[in-house]
């Protein structure tokens, strides 16, 4: 079997699984997912939930965040860890997003990587669930699970990943396929030595059981 034949078996799989995966952090508009995706480095999706209700609540717009002293934004973000970088980026994507971009952020995947604290994992779960454009997010979990899975070859590094995914991976599936790894990645195939490949979907496909 091919990569990319497995990986269309692995996508139709996890799709049934996972009828209605999507992204795990909470937003209602394009700016509020540009802020939770920086707070979420190293801290998990429900803590940053949580958090970001009250950063919202004292500055609910672009503006408000763009005008607000850093030092108010860190005494927020700070059970996100890493507060002061964080606050940091935070304001200075949104004076340019106010500045530059009347408030908006942009569709453009190369004018999301300029922003303050947007990486490639960034500007691509911007591009997949804000745009609806194919994005291919290689966060820890998609790097674990297609290594284990047999995607991609012992590749580690998250750019490297998301070029190879590229090859194998259909465009407008891309985006709901990474979701789908964070779900599996979580409940099934975990970080831990021995994952629960006994109720896997993938098992007889798996890498590591072929």
């Amino acid at each position: 079997m091919t990569k990319k034949e497995l990986a269309l078996q692995v996508i139709d799989r996890l799709k049934k699984e996972y009828p209605d995966a999507g992204c795990t952090l909470d937003y209602d508009e394009a700016w509020k997912l540009l802020v939770s995706v920086r707070l979420a480095a190293q801290c998990t999706d429900a803590r940053v939930n949580v958090v970001v209700e009250k950063l919202y609540a004292e500055y609910p717009s672009v503006d408000a965040l763009a005008e607000a002293d850093v030092d108010d934004i860190e005494r927020i973000v700070r059970p996100c860890g890493l507060g002061r970088s964080k606050a940091r980026d935070i304001s200075a994507c949104m004076k340019i997003l106010k500045e530059q971009y009347g408030g908006r952020v942009p569709d453009d995947f190369e004018a999301l990587l300029k922003l303050p604290g947007v990486g490639r994992k960034s500007a691509n779960l911007i591009m997949g669930d804000v745009f609806g454009k194919p994005a291919i997010v290689t966060d820890t979990h998609c790097i674990r699970l297609t290594n284990r899975i047999g995607l991609v070859d012992g590749i580690k590094e998250p750019k490297k990943v998301e070029m190879a995914l590229w090859k194998i991976i259909p465009p407008e599936e891309g985006s709901d396929f990474c979701h789908r790894l964070v779900y599996h990645g979580r409940d099934v195939c975990t970080a831990r030595t021995k994952p629960f490949c006994d109720k896997c979907c993938l098992e007889d496909i798996c890498a590591r059981h072929i």
